[in-house]
């Protein structure tokens, strides 16, 4: 268990920085202007969906920036 961590932490050390730029906050405003636009026809559904992914985006947004600044 304890060389599988390290072998990750190995892994994630030699990822380029690149890889975690803005694309998930991109796409989490373009689901929220979707769920906005939505919500204003009438579509509930897809509405809470397009809000749910767009809520996850930017959590994993979050998550990725805080890496990349604590690396």
């Amino acid at each position: 268990m304890i060389g599988a961590a390290v072998s990750l932490a190995a892994v994630l050390s030699q990822v380029p920085l690149q890889l975690f730029s803005g694309e998930f906050l991109y796409y989490a405003l373009v689901f929220f202007v979707l769920a906005l636009l939505a919500g204003l026809v009438g579509l509930r559904g897809v509405a809470g969906i397009s809000m749910e992914i767009a809520r996850i985006f930017i959590l994993v947004f979050l998550v990725l920036a805080v890496i990349t600044l604590v690396l």
